[in-house]
């Protein structure tokens, strides 16, 4: 079983850290070349650090959503700290520390990956006799998820983007490990073209797809990459590099012969926290265990477990609580944060953006406050205007507004989460430093962030869930569409583009998604939600592709990609205004900030890569 069988094991193998994620990733460093792995068991438990990279704190262990990626694309607003006041800048530096702990990250996900194709090898060499279409399963996976990593490591460190025709293909990528350094030497490694690094994820998705061929896993097993994870993401390598016949192809293979099919809206609703997990839109998902083992997520020393912990970084707030038996006053001078308080909550603009437009609440008196109660987050003295809260959850009812921000953010007053696993209380105006009291005239909208957020329960009580309940999705069905619809618009067949465009749109409005409907987009510049007068969006405002990848795969890592491919950085700095801590208004440098820095250390401890070799503006 991918998910935990494998992990103690694990423990035994891993290969030492180093400061450069390459160096000292040779074998004898933990277990002999020739003795080890003797038997499939033993190449399963390689496999696995393939898949348990993905937990590290430089990726989705801790920081690479909620510090880096949320703070770029202004998913978050809050507290600026550590590195996220350059992200959120987007204006970082050669050390930034956010940057070099993905760079790490990353490339141990390569190294982890070539470890098991080396190991692969050993095994089939020393034992001739062992089953051959087994060992082509594991190595199926190592080739999928190393695509998957040097597809990160490209779109966030190489120079530019390839387009049609090979244009910046010969540009500067990340350099490029495919074997296991033996010694110093072979870990000193240039910079590739961005032609060659886009040339061996696509080979190794290919080789992964067909090395996968026809594999259904087990329920046991089913968090492991398949044929079609690996198809999916070749599509998207295709969409990135601008191949448009070929994405098509590859993109519409998945759709068609995949079995997999968009989730209905009841069910996606709630797929985003710790429910319905491995459903029928999930191509590939990073299973997260949500008992650390004692541990403490990420940082859990010698502890072994599959624990994420990005949710203590931006949890719900909420009245509910108590101050030993004391219950919480209902008012925002007494909240409690579902996790760490007082770091990140979801940027106002895009409440906007979403298409909601009723502005802020006022508050009345409560016609049911009880004085021989006193005032409690269960008996407040004043409510939400009750004109106000029929207007919201009209919005809700009619479809007014994109019924995805309701996916994603909850609404301060309307919405309730279980603050203890079993009690539940409504949503409050987070009480950042810019609006530490609720009061009606307040410009400050401080909704919470639901989707990968703990809704049933406290992420840091003591408790026994001291971790992320759910599952993060690397690739789903919806993306895979809106990919199919840009390559579609890309070879000028503008008809199959918007229809799948609106195949993802009507899912979001509980309509069958093959049936022409009323909220369909008529052309490719139809108005969006985010066309709305109270902050319409002269960008995302009238192009359903930017809007619907923008509102679909929100808070799921993918916005920064398309904002650099598509050179939407002014547009957005300008949408967004400003950023907490960050002096405004938000500006956007086209010349550096669509590349993140090579990090100093592996310019440092690297010499085939000097400050020349740097990105653009460092």
């Amino acid at each position: 079983m991918i998910k935990k069988k494998y992990i103690a094991a694990l423990a035994f193998i891993l290969i030492a850290g180093c400061k450069k994620a390459p160096v000292n990733v040779g074998p004898p460093n933990q277990y002999s070349s020739s003795s080890y792995p003797t038997n499939i068991t033993q190449l399963q438990t390689v496999l696995v650090s393939c898949y348990s990279d993905l937990r590290d704190v430089g990726l989705f262990g801790f920081d690479f959503l909620p510090r880096m990626l949320g703070q770029s694309t202004h998913v978050l607003n809050g507290n600026p700290f550590s590195f996220t006041s350059e992200m959120a800048a987007n204006n970082l530096t050669v050390g930034d520390g956010g940057a070099q702990e993905t760079w790490n990250a990353l490339y141990v996900g390569v190294k982890n990956c070539n470890v098991t194709i080396y190991s692969a090898g050993v095994l089939l060499k020393t034992d001739p006799s062992v089953d051959q279409a087994t060992v082509n399963l594991i190595i199926g996976q190592a080739y999928c998820l190393r695509g998957w990593y040097y597809m990160q490591l490209e779109c966030l460190y190489g120079e530019a983007y390839m387009q049609a025709g090979g244009v910046n293909g010969d540009k500067l990528g990340v350099p490029l490990y495919t074997e296991v350094p033996q010694n110093l030497a072979a870990t000193q490694v240039a910079r590739s073209p961005v032609k060659d690094v886009w040339a061996l994820i696509i080979s190794d998705e290919k080789q992964a797809a067909t090395l996968l061929k026809g594999q259904v896993w087990p329920s046991t097993d089913e968090a492991r990459a398949t044929e079609w994870a690996a198809k999916g993401l070749l599509g998207k390598a295709y969409v990135y590099t601008q191949d448009w016949a070929d994405a098509k192809a590859t993109l519409i293979d998945v759709i068609t012969n995949s079995g997999k099919s968009l989730m209905p809206y009841s069910t996606y609703h709630n797929a985003f926290n710790g429910a319905n997990k491995f459903n029928s839109e999930s191509l590939l998902e990073l299973y997260i265990d949500p008992n650390p083992q004692g541990g403490y997520g990420i940082y859990s020393g010698n502890i072994s477990n599959s624990a994420t912990i990005d949710g203590l970084l931006w949890p719900p707030v909420t009245f509910g609580g108590y101050n030993g038996a004391t219950p919480y006053d209902g008012t925002n001078n007494s909240v409690q944060f579902l996790g760490y308080g007082g770091n990140f909550y979801i940027h106002d603009q895009n409440i906007l953006r979403f298409g909601y437009t009723l502005g802020n609440y006022g508050l009345v008196a409560n016609p049911k406050y009880n004085a021989a109660v006193g005032p409690t987050y269960y008996n407040q003295q004043q409510v939400i205007d009750p004109v106000y809260q029929h207007a919201a959850l009209q919005a809700r009812t009619n479809n007014t507004t994109d019924p995805r921000l309701y996916v994603n953010a909850l609404q301060p007053r309307i919405d309730s989460v279980q603050f203890d696993g079993i009690h539940w209380a409504l949503i409050a105006k987070n009480p950042i430093p810019e609006n530490p009291v609720e009061t009606p005239q307040s410009s400050v909208y401080g909704w919470s962030l639901r989707k990968y957020s703990p809704i049933d329960y406290n992420i840091s009580a003591n408790t026994t869930v001291t971790s992320d309940k759910w599952d993060y999705y690397l690739l789903r069905l919806a993306d895979v569409y809106l990919l199919y619809a840009e390559a579609c618009i890309g070879s000028g067949d503008n008809i199959n583009g918007l229809e799948y465009l609106n195949r993802v749109k009507r899912r979001a409005y509980s309509l069958p998604i093959t049936t022409p409907s009323a909220i369909d987009y008529k052309s490719l510049t139809d108005a969006t939600p985010a066309a709305n007068p109270v902050s319409p969006d002269p960008v995302l405002g009238h192009n359903p592709l930017y809007y619907e990848r923008w509102a679909e795969l929100f808070n799921e890592g993918t916005w920064w990609f398309d904002v650099c491919r598509w050179k939407l950085g002014d547009s957005e700095a300008a949408y967004y205004k400003s950023a907490i801590g960050i002096p405004s208004p938000l500006t956007f440098t086209d010349s550096k900030s669509y590349v993140w820095p090579i990090p100093l250390t592996e310019i440092n401890s690297n010499s085939k890569i000097t400050q020349a070799d740097q990105n653009p503006g460092y």
